[in-house]
């Protein structure tokens, strides 16, 4: 009898359900092709025992100071876009914990999806890597983590990482993935249990939507854009930014109504509000410490505005994501 392979699914504040669902329907379909049990899998948690999705519902999960220490396995990172700085800390220093403990970190498979290699590149787990990660941070991951060769690919298979960008991306991964471990033909009837008559390769790029590419007319659009994304919680002025880019304020202006049909402030103000958005959703920070964390000077001013752009204050936004949800529960008995 085959000794299963241990998967180990942390998910992340927000994670995509479709996300979730893809990995989870990979290694049920591998199970059902081999006709026994190959992998096991089991989700935890980034803080406490469960995890809200991006859609908003709630799902059970073990903690992470239950991780296994198998002396082998895939631990994947799930998570949607960009990932809050206190929740990466207290995943990256339990993932440094728990191979420093082990020693058998060499041993292991470490992945991730969407935006969750952030957090492995931020502890040094992919140094010396290539990777993937979600196109709309992967500017910014490119210049905060030198030590990682992030790509625009749809995924990454480098030695014991493997990555995955935004979407479908990581069913694209795990079938080659599990193409590397049991074969071409073994993948392909997986990939065919699931519907799927192609496996796009890792050189294939990430697609984009045209309306996330405002900035291919202007590099120095490009460079104003990164700058206001990296810069959310103590915003610039326009002026700052048009110097940092090499333009005039009034160059800047024209740049942005030329290609993206609004002003540079009303643009950076939608950016810190839809991130604060997200962060209402998707964490439990009270609603002073998001406004703060997003650029805003006080609670009313966050209050206020939030509630002229999006129709109702941020503490409504915060209730309509937080009435009890019926919890959609993966049972064991679905690796089976």
């Amino acid at each position: 009898m085959t000794t299963p392979f241990p998967i180990s699914l942390i998910l992340l504040p927000g994670f995509s359900l479709f996300a979730l669902g893809a990995v989870r329907s990979v290694f049920a379909g591998a199970n059902e092709v081999h006709g026994e049990t190959l992998y096991t899998i089991e989700q935890y948690a980034a803080d406490g025992s469960q995890v809200l999705s991006q859609c908003g519902l709630t799902l059970p999960a073990k903690t992470l100071d239950q991780l296994p220490l198998h002396p082998t396995g895939l631990l994947m990172l799930i998570a949607d876009e960009r990932v809050d700085d206190s929740v990466a800390d207290l995943v990256g220093k339990q993932l440094s914990r728990q191979f420093n403990f082990a020693h058998n970190e060499h041993e292991w498979v470490v992945g991730a999806c969407g935006a969750g290699a952030q957090v492995l590149a931020e502890y040094g787990f992919l140094d010396g890597y290539r990777a993937a990660i979600h196109w709309q941070i992967l500017a910014d991951a490119v210049k905060r983590y030198p030590a990682t060769v992030f790509s625009p690919s749809l995924f990454e298979i480098d030695r014991n990482r493997i990555s995955a960008g935004a979407g479908a991306a990581v069913l694209d991964l795990l079938l080659h993935w599990l193409g590397s471990r049991h074969g071409a033909s073994f993948a392909a009837e997986v990939a065919a249990g699931l519907g799927l008559d192609r496996l796009r390769s890792g050189d294939e790029r990430q697609p984009v939507p045209t309306s996330a590419q405002p900035a291919q007319g202007s590099a120095r659009l490009k460079e104003a854009l990164e700058l206001m994304a990296a810069n959310l919680a103590e915003p610039l002025q326009a002026e700052d930014i048009a110097q940092l880019v090499g333009v005039s304020r009034r160059q800047l202006e024209r740049l942005f109504r030329q290609h993206m049909d609004t002003f540079p402030s009303r643009y950076y103000l939608e950016l810190r509000l839809k991130h604060a958005r997200r962060q209402l959703k998707q964490t439990t920070q009270s609603i002073l410490q998001v406004g703060l964390a997003c650029g805003f000077t006080s609670g009313p001013h966050f209050s206020t505005t939030y509630r002229n752009y999006f129709g109702y204050t941020p503490r409504e936004e915060r209730a309509r994501h937080t009435m009890p949800q019926v919890a959609t529960k993966f049972s064991e008995e679905d690796t089976q």
